[in-house]
C-alpha cells in the first residue's frame, strides 16, 4: 500500500485503506511567495508573477493567504464578486484568466476580520481542501508576513514545491527575510530563490538610476544561503498605479520595463523549478509504503531502503507526550508499549514529515524525514550504529 510517491500527490492512508484526495491534487507546482516583513511588495510580486506565468501559456491560480489583511482583491479589481459555494466546495473567481481566492472576496463591505488564530487557520484549511482549483500548472500562495501559523499550516498541509522569498535591498528587510528563509528550510520546503523588489528607481526623464533602498542585497543574501537569485524588480510608479487600478502592470503594459522584469522573473522561476525537480531533495523520500508484514518501507533518492517496524517507531516517538519538552528526557516507558503494536494511520505532513497513529491510541507523533533516516532499522544502518557505539 503506497502512502507517499514523490512523483504523485501524496495521500492520507488509514487502516481501512480509505484515501482522501486533497483539494490541491490537480496542481503541478505549488509555490509560496513569502517575506519576513510587510511592506516589501510581496503581493505585487505575487500578482504580477502570476500574470507573467500566464503569459507563458501556463494555467495559473493565486491564493491570498493573508486572512487579516487581504490585498489581492484590490490589485485584481475591487469589483470582483464573492465566489460561489456549492456543496461545501468554493469555486475560485477567475479574472484575466487567473483563478483566484481571497478572504477579501467574502468581505463585501471591506470590514476587518476580527478572528482568533484558530478561525483564521480553519479558513486557510478550507482554501487548501475545499477550493475547486482544477488542473493548474502553478498555484502561487501569497503569504502574510512573518513565520507564524499560516506558514506552518501550509508547510504541513500543502505539498509545497518550493518558496520564493521577496525582500527589498536594505539590511533591515534582509535580516527579517533571512528568518523566513530559515523557517522554510527547517520544514524541508525547498527554496526556489530570492527576489529583490524595489531595486533602484530609474528616472524616465534623465534615465539616471537612483538606489533609493540600496541595491544588491538580494543577490548577496542568495549567495549567503547558496540559493538562486531570481531577479530584481525596479521601483516603478507604474507598478503602484496598476495595483491601485486593479490591473497588474504585466497585463496593463507588457512592454514596460517593470512588466519585462516580471516576465523575465517568470522565466527564471519556471526554469529554476524544473532544475530543482531534476536534482531532487535528498531529505524527501521517493516512496513510502507498507510491506505485507506491516513494516513501513521508505525508498530514498540515493536508493537507500529504510525499514521501520511499528514498535521501533512508537518507542522512538519524540512528541510532548513521550519526551519532556524542557529537558529532552524520554518519559515513555518502553515496556508499556505492546510488542504487537501496529500502525493504524500514516499521514503526510507537508514535504518534511509523516504523522503516525498507533493501535495503542497514540497519534500525536510527527516523524521528520531526517529523523526517519536516522532511526532506520535495516541491517546496514543498525550495524553502523552498533559500530559507533562500540568505538565510543
Amino acid at each position: 500500500m503506497t502512502i507517499w510517491n514523490k512523483n504523485k500527490s501524496s495521500e492520507t492512508v488509514k487502516a481501512e485503506d480509505t484515501i482522501a484526495k486533497p483539494g490541491l491534487a490537480g496542481i503541478k507546482n505549488i509555490i509560496a511567495i513569502a517575506s519576513g516583513k510587510g511592506g516589501v511588495g510581496k503581493s505585487s510580486v505575487s500578482t504580477n508573477l502570476a500574470f507573467a506565468l500566464k503569459e507563458r501559456g501556463c494555467r495559473v491560480g493565486l491564493m491570498d493567504a493573508d486572512i487579516y489583511g487581504p490585498s489581492q482583491p484590490g490589485m485584481l479589481g475591487a469589483e470582483l464578486a464573492p465566489p460561489e459555494v456549492t456543496g461545501g466546495q468554493i469555486q475560485p473567481t477567475v479574472t484575466h484568466g487567473i483563478s483566484f481566492i481571497s478572504m477579501g472576496l467574502f468581505l463585501g463591505d471591506g470590514g476587518p476580520v476580527v478572528w482568533r488564530a484558530p478561525m483564521a487557520m480553519k479558513m486557510i484549511q478550507q482554501f487548501i481542501a475545499n477550493v475547486t482549483w482544477g488542473e493548474l500548472d502553478y498555484l502561487l500562495i501569497d503569504l502574510p508576513p512573518g513565520t507564524g501559523d499560516v506558514q506552518l499550516t501550509l508547510a504541513q498541509q500543502a505539498q509545497l514545491t518550493g518558496a520564493v522569498i521577496v525582500t527589498t535591498p536594505q539590511e533591515v528587510a534582509l535580516g527579517v527575510a533571512r528568518k523566513g528563509l530559515k523557517m522554510f528550510s527547517q520544514v524541508n520546503v525547498p527554496i526556489v530563490g530570492i527576489v529583490e523588489n524595489m531595486s533602484g528607481f530609474t528616472c524616465k526623464h534623465c534615465g539616471k538610476e537612483t538606489p533609493i533602498f540600496s541595491v544588491g542585497g538580494g543577490a548577496r543574501m542568495a549567495e549567503e544561503f547558496d540559493t538562486s537569485f531570481l531577479g530584481a524588480i525596479p521601483l516603478d510608479p507604474e507598478i503602484m498605479k496598476s495595483g491601485e487600478d486593479g490591473v497588474p502592470v504585466v497585463a496593463r503594459d507588457p512592454k514596460s520595463p517593470a512588466a519585462q522584469a516580471y516576465l523575465k522573473l517568470a522565466e527564471t522561476v519556471a526554469s529554476r523549478i524544473e532544475e530543482m525537480k531534476k536534482t531532487g531533495n535528498m531529505l524527501e523520500p521517493e516512496n513510502i509504503a507498507f510491506s505485507p508484514r506491516g513494516e513501513l518501507i521508505i525508498r530514498w533518492p540515493d536508493k537507500h531502503r529504510s525499514v521501520h517496524t511499528a514498535f521501533h517507531l512508537r518507542t522512538n516517538c519524540r512528541c510532548a507526550v513521550c519526551v519532556d519538552e524542557n529537558s529532552g528526557r524520554k518519559t515513555l516507558d518502553d515496556s508499556s508499549v505492546p510488542l504487537d503494536i501496529q500502525m493504524q494511520g500514516v499521514n503526510p505532513v507537508g514535504r518534511y514529515a509523516i504523522a503516525i497513529g498507533f493501535s495503542d491510541g497514540h497519534n500525536t507523533g510527527i516523524f521528520t524525514f531526517q529523523r526517519l533516516r536516522q532511526i532506520c532499522e535495516c541491517e546496514e544502518c543498525s550495524a553502523g550504529r552498533k559500530a559507533v557505539a562500540f568505538d565510543v
